[in-house]
């Protein structure tokens, strides 16, 4: 089958998420900035969120360019990423609400680890039915960006019990490395 279904259901998801997202920040009943103050954990949580949003929105637009058709495995692993993002904005308001606090942080990172690893498999789907010298399988050779963010969620999952600054941190580390756009797969297109 084709892939249009799935690229408008995935950027449907997404975009829903992301209007989801901004509905934790609450307005103040005050008129002055400085009601403003204590919003600042939930606007930041909400940043980085957004963020995280933007670049699995963009990545995945990217590795679907390369998908000739799709099959059920590949259903089944787009839904579990998807189901992964979903639980951003909970994990997001919670985390801003309580101030960074280390079981809203960690929650955040397991989240953050369970979607790379929703992503990843994803990534290894469409590259099994696509064959082993898929447009896919050449871009992201040997994917040191994929394979570094799990274990950076996972140190930031185990600090953010003692230093959820720490935590916070790698979680920015992490948006920041993938914020730099990743051309190999339009490299490779282009190539074609």
């Amino acid at each position: 089958m084709g892939k249009t279904r799935l690229e408008a259901f995935s950027d449907g998801v997404i975009a829903i998420l992301i209007t989801i997202l901004v509905l934790e920040l609450k307005v103040p009943h005050d008129r002055d900035f400085a009601a403003l103050t204590p919003l600042l954990p939930t606007f930041l949580c909400y940043v980085l969120s957004f963020v995280y949003l933007g670049i699995y929105w963009n990545n995945h637009h990217h590795m679907l360019h390369t998908v000739r058709h799709v099959t059920g495995p590949i259903l089944w692993a787009n839904l579990a990423l998807l189901f992964w993002l979903s639980l951003i904005p909970f994990t997001t308001g919670w985390m801003g609400e309580n101030h960074f606090a280390p079981a809203p942080t960690a929650l955040y990172g397991v989240v953050l680890l369970a979607a790379a690893v929703s992503y990843y498999t994803l990534q290894q789907r469409i590259i099994g039915s696509q064959g082993a010298d898929s447009l896919l399988r050449r871009a992201v050779g040997r994917d040191l960006k994929g394979k570094a963010s799990p274990l950076l969620y996972l140190a930031a999952i185990l600090a953010a019990g003692w230093l959820p600054w720490l935590a916070q941190a790698l979680y920015v580390l992490v948006a920041l490395i993938w914020l730099v756009p990743d051309r190999r797969i339009e490299q490779v297109l282009a190539s074609e």
